[in-house]
Formats: structure tokens, sequence, C-alpha cells
């Protein structure tokens, strides 16, 4: 009986608490409700950077820290929605939304002010004091856990290679690595399955540079499909060997079996094989839970890509500027290559109108591709389809197709066709290549340099017009 009257008390409670913040969140304006989230964010901020640079191996922290990443870009997400809220706002939803189901994009493009902005900022808020009400334990455990040394090259890594918001992830590789060897002797195995271009040999590159797999690991062998079918007439030393291979098509069980035993046979115990594929049936060769990638939520992706275009100057002195930032966050449509490329460009010049005009070629580029293909570019491009791109040279009476990328080292041998910079093609600074040509996507500042190209072919009048035209163009400004 007193239990039963207990369990009624607790109930009767929380349904009071939970009237009573109701009746204090529509009592409370918004201006006071901005300013709480902003201390919340504070707090919560200081929390995951504080955690980003321990060494966490308990799965329940790392979780957690994954929960409150997400409950903050949501809220830094929410604040500058209000802040910077645009009349243009509602012509990007209907542009993206058609073929980019955007999370939440229904609440983020209301009017100002609107009850369904205010219902949204009210959850950002109680998910945000719900972070907080749980975080002490964490911080207690989070002291305990070895401090990470990270120099300032290795931060300049982690935003240039899109080391953004994957420590959760990367932490729980290096745990599972770093096991001590499997009682039935064969070389563990992890794979790694995500979409196309979330990260994934980003995520791995810099988990194989930590030094904790360094010590751990006496070489680190990268393999594909080609070379996986000559491994047993290889030749290394017998020792704890890390076995990295990157796989666009399934593999036969009767193969697998075959390079599993080989590699069993040939490292030392405690050897780890590491499946990279956009593949989902190659998880049936992991001997470990899959770590599985997704893309970046729009949360998060505007937070990285506002934070790559702003780079050290402060986008509260920029009210104008962040608004457009925004909006291209949504048009490009979570592309971490395109995102790069485009605040490169941006954060080489700051002026609005200039940014104004880059946001207005991406629209008009977008709305082509869904008129004519029905999907945004992004899209096709996963697909291994090509582009139409002709607006970035729309004063010509040349049509312009972008092939999906490829990935090529600097010391790849010479190309013969003409090539020309993602960067400049979309500011409009540089001569078109006669013909088809070559553009250079994004390159790495560090070695070995490697670059993402994509072939772009000309047509004029529907017709390829490699050898019909002979003069130089010029894209329009």
């Amino acid at each position: 009986m007193e239990v039963a009257l207990s369990a009624i008390a607790s109930d009767l409670i929380n349904r009071l608490m939970s009237f009573l913040m109701k009746k204090y969140m529509e009592s409370t304006s918004t201006d006071d409700k901005m300013k709480r989230l902003k201390e919340l964010l504070l707090r919560v901020h200081i929390v995951v950077e504080e955690a980003d640079g321990r060494c966490i191996t308990n799965p329940m922290m790392l979780m957690q820290l994954k929960m409150l990443a997400e409950s903050m870009y949501r809220g830094y997400y929410m604040l500058d929605t209000i802040k910077y809220k645009s009349p243009k706002d509602e012509e990007v939803r209907k542009l993206c939304t058609m073929s980019v189901p955007l999370k939440r994009s229904r609440t983020i493009f209301d009017t100002p002010g609107s009850t369904a902005d205010n219902n949204e900022l009210d959850i950002v808020l109680n998910n945000l004091e719900a972070a907080i009400s749980n975080i002490n334990e964490f911080v207690v455990l989070l002291v305990g856990c070895e401090c990470v040394c990270r120099r300032p090259y290795d931060a300049y890594l982690y935003t240039d290679n899109f080391m953004f918001g994957r420590h959760a992830e990367k932490q729980q590789i290096i745990n599972i690595l770093l096991q001590n060897p499997c009682q039935q002797g064969g070389p563990l195995v992890l794979p790694i399955i995500g979409g196309c271009r979330v990260g994934k040999k980003a995520l791995v590159s810099h988990v194989c540079g930590d030094k904790r797999i360094r010590s751990y690991f006496r070489s680190i062998l990268y393999i594909n499909a080609d070379s996986m079918w000559g491994m047993e007439h290889t030749k290394f030393k017998r020792e704890r060997t890390l076995i990295v291979g990157e796989f666009f098509t399934d593999i036969d069980e009767d193969d697998w079996v075959k390079f599993y035993s080989t590699i069993s046979r040939m490292t030392d115990g405690g050897s780890k094989v590491i499946i990279i594929s956009r593949i989902e049936k190659l998880a049936r060769f992991g001997t470990v839970k899959t770590v599985r990638l997704n893309s970046l939520s729009q949360e998060e992706y505007s937070y990285l890509f506002k934070m790559l275009a702003f780079g050290s100057i402060d986008e509260k002195d920029h009210p104008k500027m962040a608004l457009v930032a925004n909006d291209l966050a949504v048009v490009l449509g979570g592309s971490l290559i395109t995102a790069n490329v485009v605040a490169d460009l941006l954060r080489r010049n700051h002026d609005f109108q200039f940014w104004n005009r880059v946001l207005q070629r991406f629209e008009e580029m977008v709305k082509n591709n869904l008129s004519k293909y029905g999907e945004h570019p992004k899209d096709i491009i996963e697909k291994e389809h090509p582009i139409d791109i002709t607006i970035f040279a729309s004063s010509y009476p040349t049509h312009l197709h972008l092939m999906p990328p490829r990935v090529e080292r600097d010391d790849s041998p010479n190309r013969k066709k003409s090539s020309l910079l993602f960067r400049d093609l979309i500011a409009g600074c540089a001569a078109i290549p006669d013909g088809d040509f070559e553009l250079v996507t994004w390159e790495s500042r560090i070695p070995p340099h490697t670059k993402y190209v994509q072939s772009v072919v000309a047509f004029v009048n529907g017709k390829n017009g490699c050898t019909t035209s002979t003069r130089k163009r010029r894209s329009s400004a």
C-alpha cells in the first residue's frame, strides 16, 4: 500500500513540475529564452570541448557525449535561425526540401516569432536543460580520463580533413583496435560502413595517425579489392599489423575465407582488419559490431560551414554575411567537399556582395538540376551521374556537365586535358578552358596532396563541343 501511494505521489509531482515548466515557458519572452539558450550552450560547449581532448574508453560515456554534441549543434542552429531569419528562407526551403528532406526543416523556416518558432525553441531549451541536469556524473568520470595531447597542426587537420563531429566514432574505433587478441587467434575485423563521401577514409586516416595506434601496431597495410587477391604472394614481416581495406563491390564468401586465412597465417597475434565501404552486405564479415557513419545533420553541417567560412572573424560582426552563410548551408545539401571549397572561397573575400553572388549561383544551379533531373546535385553525383553546371558559364552558349569525382595524388601522371580550380569557376575569375577540361574540386594542403578531380564535358547546341570551338571564353563574374 505504501509503495503504491509513493508511486502515485511521485507521478503527481512529475506532472506538476511539467505543468509548471510549461506555464513558465509560455510566460517567458523570446528574448529571455534566447538569453537562457546562450547560457546553456556555453555550459554544454565547455564540456564537449573538454571531452574532445580526453581519451574516453567507456562506450556509455561516448554515447552521452554524442547526445550532448547533437543537443549543442541543434541549439546553435536554433539560435542562428531566430537571429538571422530572412524573408528569403521560404524560397530556400522550397528549393532544397524538394529532394533533400532536412531534419526539422518544417519548423525552422516559419515566420519570425511564429508559434512554430517558439515551440521549437522550447523543445531545444528542454533538451539542453535535460542534458545539463544529467551532466554531473559525466564530468566527474571525464576528469579521470587521460588527456590527449593535440598540437595546433593536428587541430588544423581536424577541420581540413572533415574530422568535425566524429570524436565519439574515432574513440570507439580506437578502443576496438586496442582490444587484446581474440581467443580464436584470427584477426579482429571491424567494418566501417557509410554513405557516399561522408568521411569514412578521413576518419580512418586520423585513427591510423593516432599515437596509440602507431605504437600498438608495428605496421599498417592499405589494400583494395585488386591487391587483396595477391595477398598470399606478398612477403612481409610476421608482426602485429593493421590492415585497412577499401571495397567498392561485394566480396565472394570463398574469396574472403581465403583472404582471412592468409592474413591469419602471415600476421602476428593482435592484428586487426578494417573494412571501409558503402556496401551494407560487407558488414557480415565483421567480428565486432559495425561502425556506421551517417551524413552530418543539418545543424552540424551549418555549424561546420560557418566555422570554415568565417575563419578568424566573428560572424556576429557580419549579420548579413551570416544570413547568406545560413542559406548556403541549406542550398549545398550537406556535401562536405563543396562546403570546404565554397567556405575557402568565402574566407578569402569577406564581402557581402560577393557572398550573395555565390549564393545566387548555387541556387540557380540547384534549381536547374531539380528542373532537369528532379534531384539535388549532391544526390545525383552520389549516384555517379553527371550534373549540369552551365550556370557557372551562363553568358556563353556552352553547356557544362560535371562528372562524378575521382581521387588523384600529387604524383599522379600529368593529365593531357586543361584544368581549372573549382573555386575559380564559382567566382568567375578565370578563363574557362576550351572544350572538355578537368576541374580540380579540392586539394589537400598537406602531403601527399590528395585531389578530388572531376571531368567537365562541354556541349554546344546539344553536341560535345570539345573540337568545335577554338576561342577562349571567360566565365561571367
